[in-house]
């Protein structure tokens, strides 16, 4: 018997595969008390559990030349948000959890973050570049209300004077803006806000718990009015899914503020095939196998390219037409990439550590 369809309401995989490192794997049958219930018990709200990471090291380095940052800190590993099309998914298989709803679900916390940073920031030798918070999973996804995780990072770089850049699609980001102006004042940090579409529905299911596109607009004007450089990402566009919003997401991230715009499109790495397919024939079965044709036509053929330089952006007729729509459209909206002041790597003090001999001088 296959396993029901799992629909919960706020969450967005409509799986609980398992990973691709498993050795075991758990096989649905009928217990008796018929398909309609196990479909009930299914669908049931999941709680989120978060699991205490007591982290070894938290900067990563990055070598992709697809990504313009060298460091890079993830607070938390899985993702509330439960965006179906996160390229993240693939990596709660080394926790020996499910890339689908476990990857939503069950979050690791890295509550040693701060002091780990002061740690590797204070090793002799250390040279500054831009660290990108969140990466990987969003930094502000909600559980950080009540961790702080984020905010004790940001508070460790601003007394640091060590410059940063912050990837999120909440608008809970607008908490920190007492830190973040008086960083952007030093030039010392630019903030990215993803935004792939306008429609509040839409959003619901592909990105069930981040903020809304209005609220994300807000975070944008509120960060702008801060005098905090922003950029919007439209990320990422999905063909026939949300490829009709590219001019008006930058249109109405241009009124709120935003200086420059950036893309990539869909990817669909490892276990992320198989749980997109499965909610793309879920949320959208007329039109599932238009996309999947679509997504190929950008992928040579393939549903997914690993390759650097072709991963993010895609290759061929429909890939060209999404990049000569945003850069005609950035064009005549004036979002550059040179309206982003070059962050100061000059500032940096290395963190000291408290002692009772240096609280004499």
């Amino acid at each position: 018997m296959n396993a029901p369809k799992i629909i919960a309401k706020g969450r967005g995989a409509t799986l609980n595969n398992v990973g691709r490192f498993e050795s075991r794997e758990a096989v649905w049958f009928d217990d008796g008390w018929g398909e309609d219930e196990a479909v009930e018990r299914a669908g049931k709200r999941p709680k989120t559990v978060i699991h205490v990471e007591t982290a070894r090291s938290i900067i990563s380095k990055n070598d992709s030349p697809d990504i313009r940052f060298d460091q890079s800190i993830n607070p938390y590993r899985g993702c509330e948000h439960g965006c179906i099309y996160c390229y993240a998914r693939p990596t709660h298989s080394y926790l020996n959890l499910s890339p689908g709803l476990d990857f939503e679900t069950q979050i690791f916390a890295k509550r040693n973050a701060a002091e780990l940073l002061k740690k590797e920031l204070g090793k002799r030798g250390y040279q500054p570049a831009a660290i990108n918070v969140g990466a990987n999973t969003d930094p502000y996804q909600p559980i950080e209300k009540i961790e702080r995780i984020t905010r004790g990072l940001i508070e460790v770089l601003n007394e640091c004077n060590h410059p940063l850049t912050i990837v999120t699609k909440n608008a809970l980001v607008c908490r920190d803006i007492d830190l973040l102006a008086a960083m952007a004042e030093r030039k010392l940090v630019n903030v990215f806000v993803s935004i792939s579409q306008l429609d509040n529905d839409l959003t619901r299911i592909l990105e069930p718990r981040a903020s809304t596109p209005a609220n994300r607009l807000r975070a944008v004007r509120e960060l702008a009015a801060a005098g905090i450089p922003t950029t919007v990402l439209v990320a990422p566009i999905i063909p026939f899914i949300n490829d009709e919003f590219i001019e008006r997401v930058l249109e109405a991230s241009r009124d709120a503020g935003a200086v420059c715009a950036s893309y990539t499109v869909i990817r669909l790495p490892y276990e992320v095939k198989e749980l997109w397919k499965d909610w793309l024939n879920t949320h959208f079965p007329d039109r599932a196998e238009h996309v999947m044709s679509r997504i190929r036509d950008m992928r040579g053929g393939r549903e997914n390219v690993s390759e650097f330089g072709q991963r993010m952006r895609g290759t061929g007729i429909y890939a060209d037409l999404i990049r000569q729509r945003f850069r005609k459209t950035c064009t005549r909206l004036g979002l550059s990439a040179a309206n982003l002041p070059k962050l100061d790597l000059t500032q940096f003090v290395p963190p000291r550590e408290a002692s009772p001999q240096q609280s004499l001088f």
